[in-house]
């Protein structure tokens, strides 16, 4: 039988259970102790993360079209309609991967975790997206 650090009548908070961390009062800060918890709040961070900043993206493509006549219009429907189903498969790719690796870790050393560490990887994922979009020149 695998040792369990929640306390007694634990529960697993409500997403998305954010709390400000700053002088935080006694019981108001939220912890998430199992994998599972671990492994939905990431995915469900991810997914909210991505879908923001792929529909953004699809908004200044659709803008872009403005200029182009009634042509690009027929088409310009399709654009949020991609992006939205690229965005849902790269969080379900990046969300899954590192709610399970964060989950794992945190189960292995017996630790708590705040709310706020799956809403940060999911900002780390969408960061790591931003920066593999551009190509880098040069080498070593």
């Amino acid at each position: 039988m695998p040792f369990n650090t929640a306390p007694l009548g634990y529960t697993t908070p409500p997403f998305p259970s954010l709390y400000w961390p700053y002088k935080a009062k006694p019981g108001v800060a939220n912890y998430l102790y199992y994998a599972h918890d671990i492994w939905r709040h990431t995915l469900l961070w991810t997914l909210i993360i991505f879908a923001v900043f792929h529909l953004a993206v699809a908004a200044f493509a659709v803008l872009m079209q403005l200029g182009k006549g009634k042509k690009a219009w027929q088409y310009v429907w399709a654009i949020p309609l991609l992006y939205s189903l690229v965005a849902g498969v790269e969080a379900l790719l990046a969300g899954s991967i590192v709610g399970l690796i964060l989950g794992t870790v945190y189960n292995a050393g017996y630790f708590k975790m705040s709310t706020w560490i799956p809403f940060i990887w999911a900002l780390i994922n969408v960061l790591i997206l931003i920066l593999s979009s551009f190509s880098i020149q040069g080498g070593l």
